[in-house]
């Protein structure tokens, strides 16, 4: 069933329609005279004005009939009143009236024809005619309708022949899915996910309220696919969302009014195949290092590689970055590593055919805590004492740093600067004897916070 804005509407006997008709038309709209309606749709889809082509539609909550009513001279008409008449093929004598008396000129209004007032299978024709000041149009050409509220009984069938049920395989190519009515005659297509959910066709409402629908089969081919014939089969090829691992496709069959069968599962299996992206010489802490990137041979068999995505993380600056692939899949790319105190690298490939390779990822610790030094008070160790003045060195084990900032027992942080050799000295005097703790991280030339050091002692 197609979804669209929400329905108003407002229903009248015949005699209320006969009084609509000899109201007085407000003052200064004398002039207007009704005309007949256009942009006729019938639950937010297309009418058809072909009666062996009538269009087919769920009605278990009624059908909705719209259309947008006319006056030759629309100022100062505030209200019309739009007529909607439908009656069975079958027995055109059988006539149900609705209006709507609250119509606006030239916008889309909608009446519902109860579900209590039509039945499954019947087919249905309709007609609809603007009201006003006592006159009304020519009734528009009739609309054809089928209802068709009973969804089609069986789950279709489905096999692949290039990823068998059940089984693992390798990467690369997409998924090619054969998919059959499965005996269900009033099969019109299919509706296909890799979730246990489906969507909905859903019509957009555009101007003066008219709705804009669309053919799903045509709009959304990855999802919606057409039966070659009517209860007949479809093939479809898809690309799985997710690379490697366990995969599950599901689809149910579609009748002419969207209705759904039970869905049908197809599970399988779908080996690694990630990138490998390793640097060509050592890395080092915020200096250019360059990489290499090779495609996994399996999916480069398949369909070359022709782009990476890399994640940078851990660092100062998290990105991702797009890299093309050489003729031969693989790529290089060059990144400053900053992260204080582990570096990692997330890339997945992209092959020619839209195959999106699960992720390879590279990681790497880099330390960039200072060295500290003291000649009074050691390491984990005892010295001193209260009042005895120590001093403590911080040496970089990175290039580039030009302060310091520490602080004692997590007190107030002091900033020094650090000499061109990226080195500084401190000297402190401790008024009690205690267990402390100095905490100490450096700063780069380019505003980089380096990771802390905590450096334990005792004063005697």
């Amino acid at each position: 069933m197609f979804l669209a804005a929400p329905i108003r509407t407002a229903v009248t006997s015949l005699g209320a329609f006969a009084l609509a008709l000899i109201a007085a038309a407000p003052a200064g709209a004398a002039t207007a005279a009704p005309t007949t309606p256009t942009d006729l749709f019938n639950s937010s889809r297309h009418c058809s004005t072909d009666a062996a082509s009538p269009v087919h539609l769920g009605a278990t909550g009624g059908i909705g009939l719209g259309a947008v009513p006319h006056v030759t001279d629309s100022a100062g008409v505030p209200r019309v009143t739009t007529q909607f008449r439908i009656w069975p093929v079958a027995d055109p004598a059988q006539v149900t009236v609705l209006s709507d008396t609250l119509a606006i000129p030239d916008w889309e209004r909608s009446v519902v024809v109860p579900a209590t007032a039509l039945a499954d299978g019947g087919t249905y024709a309709w007609q609809a005619q603007t009201a006003y000041g006592g006159q009304s149009s020519d009734w528009s050409a009739a609309c054809y309708l089928t209802v068709d509220s009973t969804p089609p009984s069986k789950a279709p069938a489905v096999t692949s022949p290039n990823y068998p049920q059940g089984q693992w395989d390798r990467p690369g190519a997409p998924v090619r899915f054969n998919l059959d009515a499965n005996g269900v005659e009033d099969v019109a297509g299919f509706v296909v996910s890799w979730q246990s959910t489906f969507p909905v066709p859903v019509t957009d409402i555009g101007g003066h309220g008219i709705p804009q629908p669309v053919d799903p089969y045509t709009a959304y081919p990855s999802t919606y696919v057409r039966a070659d014939r009517l209860g007949g089969s479809a093939s479809v090829e898809l690309v799985p969302p997710t690379a490697s691992g366990p995969m599950t496709f599901y689809v149910a069959s579609l009748d002419r009014a969207f209705n759904r069968s039970p869905s049908a599962e197809y599970a399988f299996y779908v080996l690694s195949a990630a990138p490998e992206i390793k640097p060509v010489v050592a890395p080092k802490f915020d200096h250019p290092t360059p990489f290499r990137i090779t495609p996994a041979a399996d999916l480069q068999a398949v369909s070359p590689v022709v782009e990476y995505s890399v994640t940078v993380q851990g660092g100062q600056d998290d990105r991702t970055i797009k890299v093309p692939a050489k003729e031969d899949g693989t790529a290089e790319i060059t990144l400053r590593l900053t992260g204080t105190t582990a570096n990692f690298l997330h890339v997945t490939a992209t092959s020619a055919n839209g195959w999106v390779s699960n992720e390879g990822v590279w990681s790497a610790a880099i330390d960039t805590t200072p060295t500290v030094k003291s000649d009074v008070y050691p390491e984990n160790g005892s010295g001193g004492g209260a009042g005895v003045s120590g001093t403590f060195t911080f040496l970089p084990k990175v290039k580039g740093v030009v302060s310091y900032t520490y602080s004692v027992n997590w007190g107030e942080p002091v900033t020094v600067d650090a000499d061109g050799k990226g080195r500084a000295t401190v000297h402190w005097v401790p008024d009690h004897s205690d267990t402390y703790v100095l905490e100490v991280w450096a700063t780069t030339r380019d505003g980089l916070v380096l990771a802390p050091y905590d450096y334990y002692f005792t004063v005697n």
